[in-house]
């Protein structure tokens, strides 16, 4: 899954979770175990009235974002603030991604990521 283009937008930006995760580096997702966020809703391969993530159903389906990091009530988003306060280092990681995203773009976001051996890694 190298940076092939996928209906204009790349592939690695469809690995971008609505939350911030990138699944790329997920070693259930390269080996084929998981689609991750978004991956086969486009081509219908999946339906996303069926996905029981809430966060995932609001960005994807209801607000039509690429992440979460395109949504200007970012902030107030009771579905995705609850998701980032849980205990632990990853969402911290999650709310950076989003931080990063929403300051930077995407595309400078995939160049730092592009390197991670985790769902998360240093963005500076």
């Amino acid at each position: 899954m190298d940076d092939i283009i996928s209906a204009g937008i790349h592939m690695t930006r469809m690995e971008i979770g609505c939350c911030g995760a990138y699944c790329r580096t997920c070693r259930e997702y390269r080996n084929g175990h998981c689609k991750g966020c978004r991956l086969g809703y486009g081509e219908g391969g999946r339906d996303i009235n069926r996905a029981k993530c809430k966060m995932k159903l609001c960005c994807f389906r209801d607000r039509g974002f690429e992440t979460c990091a395109d949504c200007p009530d970012v902030d107030g988003c009771p579905v995705l603030q609850t998701w980032l306060s849980k205990q632990g280092y990853k969402y911290k990681k999650y709310r950076e991604a989003l931080e990063y995203i929403r300051e930077n773009g995407y595309e400078e976001f995939e160049k730092r990521a592009n390197g991670w051996k985790n769902a998360c890694g240093k963005l500076e």
